[in-house]
């Protein structure tokens, strides 16, 4: 019976019921009433496994840029095969809706709007698992850090000047945000000069 729109609820002599696509009905002609034997059942059975994992896989890449293996784990840990996993993989890479390079460059240009430094970046792409192949030619896009410093200070800072457990505070921000000592300590001297005493050895 159909279960949702593209997607059917087979109820199975054995009284389990499985969820499937409806082209994979078509595929197998499948129909009320129709008996499978274990060769059949079998092949049902990896045609939905594999048409679960591809309709996972999807969802995954339309909602945040994956890399290959990112989004095999995921699948894995969604509780797909690891073989229907890989072949979910391999046919968006195929369609070309799964590229490791552009998924580098989307995931730099997410980064860098948010005002990431590259420390920051370049943890994202190790934890998206992006290989490190691709690495160099996304992070080129990577601009000057300067504007993204001097918006965050101003943002924090409001035009005061910090105390020592404000200003202490605020660089400890911009260095979690993967911004450089030598970057974070150029944004302040721009924002005030007062502060010039205080961008000592602490942070070298």
């Amino acid at each position: 019976m159909p279960l949702q729109e593209h997607c059917f609820r087979l109820h199975l002599s054995d009284g389990s019921v499985l969820k499937t696509q409806d082209y994979v009905v078509a595929e197998l002609g499948l129909y009320p009433g129709m008996e499978l034997d274990g060769a059949g059942m079998e092949q049902l059975r990896t045609a939905a496994g594999l048409a679960s994992a591809k309709n996972r896989a999807v969802r995954i890449v339309s909602a945040s840029g994956v890399s290959q293996k990112e989004l095999e784990r995921r699948l894995t840990q969604k509780g797909e095969t690891p073989e229907h996993a890989r072949a979910a993989v391999e046919w968006l890479a195929e369609l070309e809706l799964l590229d490791d390079a552009k998924t580098a460059e989307q995931l730099v240009r997410s980064a860098v709007s948010k005002g990431y430094g590259k420390a920051r970046i370049k943890q994202i792409l190790f934890e998206k698992r992006i290989p490190e192949e691709y690495w160099d030619d996304a992070l080129a896009q990577v601009p000057d850090m300067e504007d993204a410093v001097d918006q965050f200070l101003s943002k924090r800072l409001r035009g005061r000047d910090p105390d020592e457990k404000e200003l202490k505070r605020t660089i400890d921000a911009l260095l979690r945000r993967g911004h450089s000592w030598q970057d974070i300590r150029a944004g302040l001297r721009r924002y005030s000069a007062s502060l010039e005493a205080d961008l000592e050895e602490p942070y070298e």
